[in-house]
């Protein structure tokens, strides 16, 4: 995981303790803007009647822009583990919105973002965040660019922290997130015997898969094909909210809708699947928080072959 530490999470009400915001384990700094007092266009809303409105703000101003070389991420799957770890400590949504619904092309030319190569933007993928936050010494506040080109996703940070706010430097640490393993899906799969489809998109509570072109589903079809005598077993897991029994026949469902996709869309052999559910019964990180019941609603996918 990249962790960016006090300068861009101090806990609320206290300018001087770190919280980490974790990026994954493969993002590389591309570029940091200088720490500076000034007034900023906080973007609040949609391209509409030709303009974006702005919220003025005030305080010290820096922003960084990171490089994120797996292509197998969504820009939703980059986004909410982000927002999950803000509301987690204490920052407000104030808007949020995705390409076209932002207003694409006419909105992304309209926020404020540093400068290719290191911060791209594909006007066909992107999302924005923007939300604050009460601290001791006044509103913080924090913004998200997050898009994904051809072969990295790309994710600016925005942050206007209070005038009498303890900045520390930024610091990066390269351990992997819970549960997360480094490399491609076709090399955990090889080195570990599992991986995580990460990018996998289900409403809370449901098991509708939806109808976006997931990257992972797509490697994992490559893998089968180049393996044609290897199986695997798609296993579903939830958070621990609900029953059991319940989160266990939630689970396995989700995993037939991604066998089901598989089978369908991509090509795979049916006999090369199985797809089970495990309910709350193998967690990743802790359910306390909604950043790791959202680690723990996921689908694995096993390899059970010895070949």
């Amino acid at each position: 995981m990249i962790r960016l530490a006090a300068g861009l999470l101090a806990l609320w009400g206290m300018s001087a303790q770190a919280q980490v915001l974790e990026l994954p384990a493969d993002a590389v700094l591309q570029a940091a803007g200088d720490l500076h007092l000034d007034s900023y266009a906080l973007p609040t809303g949609i391209w509409a009647d030709g303009a974006v409105p702005f919220l003025p703000v005030e305080g010290y101003v820096t922003q960084q822009a990171w490089r994120i070389a797996t292509q197998s991420l969504t820009t939703l799957a980059l986004l909410r583990p982000l927002r999950d770890q803000l509301r987690d400590a204490r920052f407000r949504i104030l808007f949020e919105c995705q390409t076209e619904a932002c207003g694409g092309f006419d909105f992304r030319f309209a926020i404020d973002t540093l400068p290719p190569p290191e911060m791209q933007v594909n006007i066909g993928d992107f999302r924005y965040l923007a939300a604050e936050r009460t601290t001791a010494d006044g509103l913080e506040y924090l913004t998200l660019v997050i898009s994904r080109m051809a072969d990295a996703s790309f994710v600016q940070i925005t942050q206007i922290t209070p005038t009498g706010l303890d900045m520390q430097p930024l610091a990066t640490a390269t351990a992997a997130p819970v549960g997360q393993a480094n490399g491609s899906l076709a090399q955990q799969l090889d080195d570990l015997g599992h991986a995580i489809l990460r990018d996998l998109d289900f409403t809370i509570g449901s098991a509708q898969l939806s109808e976006a072109a997931f990257a992972s589903l797509a490697e994992l079809a490559a893998y089968l094909a180049a393996y044609p005598d290897r199986s695997v077993a798609l296993v579903g897991h939830t958070d621990s909210a609900g029953a059991l029994d319940i989160n266990i026949a939630l689970s396995q469902r989700r995993a037939r809708a991604v066998l089901d996709r598989l089978v369908t869309r991509h090509g795979v052999n049916r006999r090369q699947l199985a797809a089970e559910g495990m309910g709350y019964l193998a967690p990743i990180a802790s359910n306390q928080t909604e950043t790791g019941r959202d680690a723990n609603r996921r689908v694995e996918v096993i390899v059970t072959s010895t070949d």
